[in-house]
């Protein structure tokens, strides 16, 4: 195995409008991230990766950019990210910007050119086509709900947006319009950032003569012909060129296609997001259905991913982010066992192979929102969604009730510093409500425990530091038909650890396998307090986790 610096990290990702307001308008800034620059060091992250900064209307927060090349004004300006890009460096940690270069905003002077005429020379960079017999010119969907085309009466044809119709689709066919991307990609590197996390990079490629979806875009605007021409080609134009880190937001990605993406002989990526456990069950009819899983399935996706890679490609490990429900509250169990479960589930990410990604508050163990009205909600996905669900006679009620478990919002409240008004985030009406549970679930809180959430991950990072076991090591799964328990060993040469975790809120047996009964035990990490010594046989209380050394 390859040793690289960005297997070895740990990530931090940031949604900078949720995150500190510095300046008193409600919504998180750039200057509020350096505030809390010490924070993020005593917990011991590598590298911060900040969701979009740049330009934007924010008609999708952030992912919509009008200027590739400057601050959105509300989180301040390109001297304050000159500033949190040096005070970062100072303190050892990485800065990963997010590329969003599948689409822009309407507003980026590229798409307003565009659309001045039908023979502008930026009207190449984006996707056009003639209605058919009045209709749209297939019948490809936004994943924000409705029509991926939207008709431009001034030119008499039809752009395309997979996302809103505020975020016109970039034609990547178009040579000009790569090396344009290129040139700002390097502007950013050679400022200083450390790589970059690629927004649904796989959408780049639409296949030639645009087809109807029959059952599904794979192959036609997921995965499309030519995605790895492209991914190359931006490899060889300006990843090649720096010592960074890139990952790639990849929806419909299988295990048996992640290594085309980051096979360390592909010259591709270093590694992807995948879906596989986000997306559990694939209800495709209905992205709000999916609250519901299995833990043998939560293993078959985990161990599918690592041997398809093993000693050939590199994986991340998360369990939610700013587009996804909190970790614990879907995973775990965010009422009477949150702590337990919170740690239980950092366990996994922080001791499986590949490189693991804490998203904002994790560390703390926040929660969904479970915001009653939809009046409380923000995101445009929600929102889309509810309309057109209330348009088909849904009951207010019954959507509600799946929207807050799903909703993306319920990453995206504010992160919870202290006890006091608006949880220490702003001193006015934040841009989204704060949790309401933050008067006992806060930074200030978890600082002054030592048992608490965030000193259990201070110390799951220290101890993937201290033993290259942990990052590089193989994986062994063990029981793996157990409904109950998720155990494993690594192994790296001498060196093994065996990790043990209940994933329920109940006590379960676990058996030391017969090949390890007769040898000592030394604990490294658990989410309860152990007395006992171990013996062939241990009964596990509800979440809970254990490390071993095994000597």
């Amino acid at each position: 195995m390859k040793k690289a610096w960005w297997k070895e990290a740990v990530v931090y990702q940031i949604y900078p409008r949720s995150f500190k307001d510095s300046n008193g308008d409600g919504i998180g800034d750039l200057n509020g991230i350096i505030e809390k620059l010490d924070y993020l060091k005593l917990l011991g992250i590598d590298v911060i990766w900040l969701s979009p900064i740049y330009k934007s209307p924010n008609d999708d927060n952030g992912y919509d950019i009008s200027d590739y090349e400057d601050i959105m004004d509300e989180f301040g300006t390109m001297e304050d990210f000159d500033r949190l890009l040096k005070e970062a460096h100072d303190r050892g940690i990485k800065i990963l910007m997010d590329l969003v270069v599948n689409h822009c905003s309407d507003e980026h002077k590229w798409f307003v050119e565009a659309s001045s005429s039908k023979d502008n020379p930026y009207r190449d960079y984006f996707i056009w086509k003639d209605g058919k017999k009045g209709e749209y010119p297939n019948n490809w969907k936004s994943f924000f709900g409705g029509s991926a085309w939207e008709y431009h009466e001034e030119t008499g044809q039809y752009y395309l947006h997979l996302f809103t119709k505020k975020q016109p689709d970039l034609n990547w066919e178009n040579e000009n319009m790569r090396k344009d991307i290129y040139k700002m990609m390097k502007y950013w590197l050679d400022k200083g950032v450390d790589g970059f996390r690629m927004d649904v990079f796989n959408m780049y490629s639409k296949k030639e003569g645009f087809p109807n979806v029959v059952d599904n875009p794979n192959g036609i605007y997921i995965n499309g012909p030519k995605i790895h021409d492209y991914v190359k080609e931006m490899n060889k134009e300006v990843f090649s060129k720096y010592d960074i880190m890139t990952v790639g937001e990849a929806p419909c990605v299988p295990s048996s296609m992640g290594y085309l993406y980051v096979g360390e002989d592909r010259e591709e990526l270093n590694m992807i997001f995948h879906f596989d456990l986000m997306d559990m069950p694939n209800d495709s009819s209905d992205k709000f259905n999916k609250i519901h899983w299995n833990l043998k399935d939560v293993k078959d996706i985990f161990m599918r991913w690592y041997e398809d890679l093993k000693d050939r490609g590199w994986n991340s490990l998360f369990m939610n982010n700013h587009d996804q429900p909190r970790m614990v509250s879907r995973f775990g169990n965010d009422k009477e066992y949150r702590v337990q479960s919170a740690k239980m589930l950092a366990t996994l990410i922080h001791t499986f192979q590949g490189t693991p990604y804490i998203y904002q508050g994790e560390e703390i163990g926040m929660t969904n929102a479970y915001f009653e009205s939809i009046s409380d909600y923000r995101d445009v996905e929600t929102l889309n969604y509810y309309k057109e669900k209330i348009e088909e006679g849904i009951d207010e009620g019954t959507l509600i009730d799946k929207i807050k478990l799903t909703s993306r919002d319920n990453a995206r409240t504010p992160v919870q510093w202290d006890d006091s008004e608006n949880a220490g985030f702003t001193n006015v009406t934040p841009w989204i409500n704060v949790n309401p549970n933050y008067k006992y679930i806060n930074v200030k809180k978890a600082l002054e425990d030592k048992d608490s959430i965030f000193y259990y991950y201070q110390k799951l990072i220290n101890l993937r530091k201290e033993n290259p076991v942990i990052v590089y090591g193989d994986l062994n799964l063990i029981y793996k038909d157990d409904k109950n328990i998720f155990a494993y060993v690594r192994k790296l040469e001498d060196k093994e650890i065996l990790v043990i975790l209940n994933f329920f809120d109940k006590e379960v047996e676990f058996n030391i396998p017969k090949e390890y009964e007769n040898k000592e035990f030394n604990l490294l990490i658990n989410n309860y307090e152990i007395k006992d010594t171990v013996n062939n046989k241990m009964t596990l209380r509800p979440y809970e986790a254990r490390v071993y050394s095994i000597i």
